[in-house]
């Protein structure tokens, strides 16, 4: 007498007709899906499945120093956030949403933006005989575009800006000039791309025009 199946042995069945079901329906076959799963298979494909499982690169997160380039060539003098974010500790990384001000942005965008636009960003003080220094050579330069001045001294978010800026250039003082994204220094620094020749190419390099005569 033929013993029925076990459990067991009607499960290994089973799973072996569902996976040959669904060989056959993805690579090939002339069967046809019964009308009410056509919907659903209609947004399915090999591709589909392909992308699903392929490992997502990883996002490169955004150096944050874009985050304060951002925030300062963007607000107005009466706008300075970094002066009134509650608990804000300028020593220790920031979140970007702070420099954003309450707006959702595109960070991978918006670095290329502010690349095109500031190549050139000069941390100051009005009153600083280096920073003066740095302003004066760089005019001679005559880029386009022109360098953008921040005047930190004139900002009531000046310290933060300060710590900011020390923590993510390891330059403390100023002038800080910043060719997209990297800090070149300050006036000493500069002086000595300009005497070895190696500071034309790269501000040109960077995107500017010299109109200068240098």
């Amino acid at each position: 007498m033929e013993r029925a199946p076990t459990p067991f042995r009607r499960r290994r069945i089973l799973l072996v007709v569902v996976l040959l079901v669904g060989f056959i329906y993805f690579f090939g076959s002339p069967l046809q899906l019964p009308d009410a799963l056509k919907d659903v298979s209609g947004s399915v494909s090999r591709a589909n499945i392909a992308q699903l499982v392929k490992p997502q690169k990883a996002q490169k997160p955004v150096d944050e120093i874009y985050g304060l380039i951002h925030l300062v060539t963007g607000d107005n003098e009466q706008e300075h956030i970094l002066g009134h974010t509650e608990g804000l500790d300028p020593t220790k990384p920031v979140d970007m949403g702070v420099y954003a001000a309450g707006t959702k942005l595109d960070w991978s965008k918006r670095v290329r933006e502010l690349n095109d636009e500031y190549p050139l960003v000069v941390f100051s003080k009005t009153y600083c005989p280096y920073s003066k220094r740095a302003k004066a050579l760089l005019a001679t330069y005559d880029l386009s575009p022109p360098p953008k001045v921040i005047e930190v001294d004139l900002r009531d978010d000046a310290i933060q800006v300060k710590h900011l800026l020390t923590r993510l250039t390891n330059h403390g003082t100023f002038p800080n000039i910043i060719v997209r994204g990297k800090s070149l220094g300050g006036a000493d620094q500069l002086q000595g791309l300009h005497s070895d020749k190696s500071l034309r190419r790269m501000l040109e390099a960077a995107g500017m025009t010299i109109r200068g005569d240098i």
